[in-house]
Order: C-alpha cells, then sequence, then structure tokens
C-alpha cells in the first residue's frame, strides 16, 4: 500500500470482479437515457410518467434513509413490524444489496471510516472508488456478518436477504410497469419508474460516500473526511449532514436544526405518533453543544500555529539579507559581519 495526492492506494488487484454488479451499473443508465428518451420522442411525457417516477424515487429512498440506515444499520428508533416490512420490501427496489449486507457494510464504514483497507468505500480510495467503483467488486467470501448479531436474529431481515433478487425484481420493475399501465403506458412507468428512477437514486444516494466526504463544513468532528454538505441533504431525503452523523450515528436525526433539510426526521417524527415508529433517539443538546466546541477548539489552535509559523517566517526573512552591500547600507550589519558572509 502507498500513497499519491493524499489517496491511500490499495492493491484492487487482488479483488475480484463483479460481472453482475458491473454489467447492472452500465446498462441500467444506457437503457435510462437511450431508452426514456427514444420513448419520449415518439409518446412525449404525460403526468403519469413523472407521477410514477417520484412514487417509487420517494418510496425507495424513504426506505433506505429510515430503514436501512436509521434503523437497521443503527438502531436510533425503535420500528414495528409493519414498517420494517415496507423498508425490506421498497428498499430492495433501489437495488443496493439487502439490508442485512448494505447494514453490516454501512456499519464497517462507520468503524473504519478513511482506512482503505477495511472502510468499505473509503474516500482515501479516490472518488470513484467511493462513489461507485467499489460495488464493481466481488463482496468478501465467507461473510460472517459477525458486526450484525441483532440482523441475523429478525426473521423479515433474513427473509428478504434469501428473496432480494425476486423483491427487487418485483418492486424495481414490475410495479412501476403495472402503475404505468393503468394509464396506458405501461412502457412509460417501466423507463420511468423503473430503469431512470433506479439510476438517479443510485447515484444521488452514492453521493453521501464521496460528496458529502469531500466538499462541505465539518462542524462536529475533524477526526475524519465527513462533512455536512446541503447539497447532498437536499437530494437525499437528509442524509448531506453526514459530519454530525459520523459523530452521533445513534441519532435518529441527521439534521438537527428546524430548518436542516431532513425529510427523513420529520417522516420519522410523524410516524412514532402512529407508533409504527417508537423511542426515537435524540443526543443530549450538551454532548452536542461540547462536540461543537471542541472542533473550534481545534481551528482556534490550529490557526495560532499557523499564523506563529508565518510570523517566524518572516522573522527570518528580515533578518537575511538579500546581499551584504544591502544590509551594509542599513546599517544592520558591521563590516566585519559583511566580510565573514
Amino acid at each position: 500500500m502507498g500513497s499519491r495526492g493524499g489517496l491511500q492506494m490499495v492493491n484492487v488487484r487482488t479483488k475480484e470482479l463483479s460481472l453482475l454488479n458491473g454489467g447492472f451499473l452500465i446498462v441500467t443508465p444506457l437503457v435510462a437515457v437511450l431508452g426514456t428518451g427514444y420513448y419520449i420522442y415518439y409518446s412525449g411525457v404525460q403526468g403519469c410518467d413523472i407521477l410514477n417516477f417520484f412514487v417509487f424515487f420517494a418510496l425507495v429512498l424513504f426506505s433506505i434513509s429510515i430503514g436501512y440506515h436509521r434503523y437497521f444499520a443503527h438502531r436510533s428508533y425503535r420500528s414495528g413490524p409493519l414498517l420494517r416490512f415496507l423498508c425490506l420490501l421498497f428498499g430492495a427496489g433501489a437495488f443496493q444489496n439487502s439490508a442485512l449486507r448494505w447494514a453490516s457494510d454501512h456499519r464497517n464504514h462507520h468503524r473504519y471510516v478513511d482506512d482503505p483497507e477495511k472502510d468499505p468505500y473509503s474516500i482515501m480510495m479516490g472518488a470513484f472508488y467511493a462513489h461507485m467503483g467499489w460495488i464493481f467488486y466481488k463482496e468478501t467470501p465467507n461473510k460472517t456478518f459477525d458486526n450484525a448479531p441483532d440482523l441475523l436474529k429478525d426473521p423479515l431481515v433474513l427473509w428478504q436477504d434469501r428473496h432480494y433478487i425476486l423483491l427487487s425484481a418485483l418492486v424495481g420493475f414490475l410495479l412501476p410497469l403495472a402503475l404505468g399501465s393503468l394509464f396506458g403506458r405501461p412502457w412509460g412507468g417501466l423507463l420511468w419508474g423503473g430503469f431512470l428512477r433506479i439510476v438517479i437514486a443510485h447515484h444521488v444516494t452514492f453521493c453521501v460516500n464521496s460528496l458529502a466526504h469531500m466538499f462541505g463544513s465539518q462542524p462536529y468532528t475533524k477526526k475524519n473526511s465527513s462533512r455536512d454538505n446541503w447539497g447532498v441533504a437536499f437530494l437525499t431525503y437528509g442524509e448531506g449532514f453526514h459530519n454530525y452523523h459520523h459523530r452521533f450515528p445513534g441519532d435518529y436525526r441527521n439534521g438537527i436544526r428546524w430548518y436542516h433539510w431532513d425529510p427523513s426526521k420529520w417522516l420519522l417524527y410523524v410516524l412514532s405518533l402512529t407508533r409504527m415508529a417508537s423511542k426515537l433517539n435524540r443526543i443530549p443538546d450538551e454532548l452536542i453543544l461540547k462536540a461543537r466546541l471542541e472542533v473550534e477548539m481545534q481551528t482556534v489552535h490550529e490557526r495560532l500555529q499557523r499564523i506563529s509559523e508565518e510570523v517566524r517566517d518572516g522573522i527570518r526573512k528580515s533578518m537575511r539579507p538579500l546581499f551584504p552591500g544591502e544590509a551594509r547600507r542599513r546599517g544592520r550589519l558591521s563590516v566585519q559581519q559583511v566580510q565573514s558572509l
């Protein structure tokens, strides 16, 4: 392992490429762009096509955010069986693996963040690798899921893992096709609610692993590369407040202020009123304030160090004459000192 430009270079040649994953990531964008473009050219765009897209985009992305991420990966609240089932069902339509495998990878990401060997999608391997490159390789053989014993005890999670391919095809393709058929536009449903939605949802979600580790602010911790990124938060229903999330992963919120765009926390609050979700975990304000103060103190210390270094460099430069004659004319050095230079 070496380094280049601040990135840790790991020999990925030892990993085996996944033809299934790679083929899916390559073919779906082609179908989404060319197929949808062709369909629009000959059949136009109707409101039902756009409705199909946004219905399944919302169902799938919320299932990833409040289900795969905030519940199965972090247990930031308690979920009833109906909510778990719906998140597992529609989460499969994201084509981002089963909840068991997704949550296990994500727990490793938090535990080993920025470690190019152990973080599954480490930004230290580069933006493309963190964004989607890591998916082109097969999973570690004989994966034990020893970091997810709670999920191995959940029969719904195991059911989804066993039938993941079938459920993905059902939610990802067949249901959008069926919804489109209700409006007399089955191919529109398949393209808009299926392929196009899958591709956009993929890359929106992948931005959390790439852009939210590259661009944005770090108000809660500087111990890793995570950033709070408003743009990513807007696209992912609140997942972009990533610096806070890495500092306090057990909070059901990612955006903690009332004005933070985090529809996932608002949805969870509404679900708690219906008892489908309960015991929403909130980090105490005192701990949040402590984290912010620690970062601000670290920032002040770094600035003082930088200023001190600049002052020392300035003093050294002012004491170093450009040539002996100039120093002698300015009276800074004696004749003997000049001759000794």
